[in-house]
Order: structure tokens, then sequence, then C-alpha cells
């Protein structure tokens, strides 16, 4: 439930820029729709458009919809048409029968919001992608009181820098190296927090005196060599995230994703290997694609090439590859943006979604 979970949250609400594409609607979409408790607006949309993150223009403010935030579990939608020949949603009769004592369950319903962004939380608040340059440039923790590396709370850490003392700091631990498979170049590391705590000492460096960290938020296991940022740092959001259709230039590929699995799907965050050296920007939304399985013609008719021989290959004469077609399988939106990577969150995903397949403008 993106509005409430954004202002009680993260504070940070989601809307839509109104651009100027025409709304597509679905061939098989239905003239009318009961909302189901765990609705979303995105999902409501996407049952009538092709173009979900259009959504205020389907949802447009009328005498049947003041607020499309305020839409309940019950709720009749019928997709209507204006003047003009335009689409929108309008508010029919509620499915539920009023009464005093449903009046007074109405008030603990949810109405309605765009996205449960609170899936991506963490990862809006803490994972980040740093260069080998920049994580060169960080403080670090050269040792501990103990002597030894550990996952609770209460110790002290050592810090190869003068900090300041009172300010908290993030504790990260270096990921795999994000590789960009068009090209082989290292496009980062991917930083996850592993634990917070306060500068107690601020330490003098210039006598190699180091820094002390009272570790008051242990997550995992903390060692020798984990970088320290001050919190907040590299964490500001605008107020407002605008979707967009990404621009027509923009064509990628998912490169990682923060879960570190073989596939992926709604909700998960991933990242690919554009940023803002290709103009990509936070809010863009771009469509996921894959291709088809590749098809061979032999003298035994089509074949999958995964299920022919390289024997097989050689013996046909009539041996040839097929240029298969990529298919839509899925719709992501950028929320955080790095120099050459971006982390995206899925939106929609038709089948689960894989590192290479491919991510471009709608």
């Amino acid at each position: 439930m993106l509005i409430r979970i954004f202002s009680l949250v993260l504070g940070v609400v989601m809307s839509v820029s109104l651009l100027a594409d025409e709304l597509t609607i679905k061939p098989d979409a239905p003239k009318s729709y009961i909302v189901k408790k765990g609705d979303t607006l995105w999902d409501i949309s996407g049952i009538f458009l092709n173009q979900p993150w259009l959504w205020p223009k389907l949802w447009r403010l009328n005498p049947e919809i003041n607020n499309p935030h305020l839409i309940y579990p019950g709720d009749e939608l019928r997709l209507v048409f204006d003047a003009q020949g335009q689409p929108m949603l309008v508010k029919g009769k509620p499915e539920l029968k009023w009464s005093p004592k449903v009046r007074k369950q109405l008030k603990d319903q949810n109405p309605v919001s765009t996205l449960p962004l609170n899936t991506i939380a963490p990862y809006i608040r803490y994972d980040s992608v740093k260069s080998l340059a920049e994580l060169e440039g960080l403080p670090k923790i050269i040792g501990s009181d103990g002597g030894y590396k550990s996952s609770i709370d209460g110790f002290k850490v050592y810090i190869n820098s003068d900090l300041i003392v009172g300010q908290s700091y993030g504790i990260y631990h270096k990921g795999e190296a994000i590789v960009d498979p068009e090209t082989n170049e290292n496009l980062g590391y991917n930083i996850r927090l592993v634990g917070t705590g306060k500068a107690s000492q601020s330490g003098d460096m210039s006598k190699k005196q180091p820094s002390t960290v009272f570790v008051d938020g242990a997550k995992r296991e903390i060692r020798s060599g984990a970088f320290v940022i001050p919190v907040n740092e590299g964490q500001k959001y605008p107020s407002i995230f605008t979707m967009r259709a990404a621009t027509q230039e923009t064509k990628g590929l998912i490169v990682s994703s923060a879960t570190k699995l073989r596939e992926f799907a709604k909700f998960d965050v991933v990242m690919i290997n554009k940023g803002n050296s290709q103009a990509v920007q936070v809010g863009d939304v771009l469509m996921v694609n894959r291709k088809s399985p590749a098809v061979v013609e032999t003298d035994d008719g089509p074949q999958y090439t995964k299920d022919t021989s390289r024997w097989n290959k050689l013996a046909n004469s009539n041996y040839s590859d097929y240029d298969m077609p990529s298919e839509i399988i899925g719709q992501v939106m950028v929320f955080k943006v790095y120099d050459k990577v971006s982390m995206a969150l899925i939106l929609h995903s038709e089948k689960p979604l894989r590192v290479l397949d491919g991510v471009a403008a709608p």
C-alpha cells in the first residue's frame, strides 16, 4: 500500500507524470471489476491498460472517483468513455450491502493504493553500488576490541579514519563485482549493510590513532576490512517519484539482483547495466524482454538448438539458424541510479526473470 507505507515507513509518495502517451486499452479488458482485498491501483490499471504507469489518465478526477487512493475492496469499477472517446474508470455501486455494522467495519479497512513498496524498503535504505576507486577512498574497520569478528551488538571496532564523535555510521561488506556482459567492464560493487554504530572516539590518523565506533546494530557478521559510511549519505530521495516511460534510446540487460538467486519475480530488486552515463533516470519504466529459444532447421525438420548435437549440425546439409523474436515478459521501474548501473523494482513478470534478460523502453 504505497500511500500508507511511504507516509508511515519511508515518508515517500509515488505519483506518475501525465505524459502525452495515448492510453491503450487491452483487447480483453473487462467492462467492470470488483475491487478485491490486496489489489493496488497499479494491478487494477494493469487489468485495463497496456501501460499501467499511465494510471492517472485512467483514474481521472470525476464525480464518481474523487480520489483514486480511496477505492476500497468491494467497490465496483466500470470502464466508460468520455465525450472525446477517452477511457476512464468510474465507481459503480459497491458490492457490499451497507449497514451500521458494515460502516463501522469500513473504518478499519485500508484503501487501495499504488504499490506495496515496503518490500523494497531495505534496498532503498541500505543497498548501494560503489566503484573500486570509491571503495578505496572509504574508511574501513582495521580491528575490534575483542580481536575477533562478531555478529552481536555491544562491541567496539576501530576505523582507519578521523570520524565525528556522535555521528552514526553504516558498516558495509563488499559484494561481488557487477560485470557488464556486453563489454566485460566492471560496473562497480554491490555493498551491503551488515551493521550500524556510533563514533565514540574521533581518533587522530596523523598519529596513526584510529577512531572508535560502538556497534549497536549488528545485522550480520562484522569483520576487519568492512567499509564505514555515514548514515544517510547517498540515501536522500525525492519526496515524489515520477514514473515515466524510459527514453527510446534506453536499452540494456539485467546484470544482477539483490537476492543473488537464479530467478526473480514481482517486487524483487534487480540491477541493469545502464545508469547516469546513459541518461537513465529515477522513475523510468522499462519493459523486460527475452529472446525465444533458438531453433535450427535440419534434415529432420526444425529443432531447438539446445537439443541438437554438434555432430548433427555437421551432418545436416540443411542446417540453418532462425532469428527468433524477443517477447515482453515483465516490467521494471528504476528507483536508484549510479554512473553505469541502476537498481530497479520488478513491477510485473509473466514468468521468472533472469540475469541477461533484456530491458528496453516501452
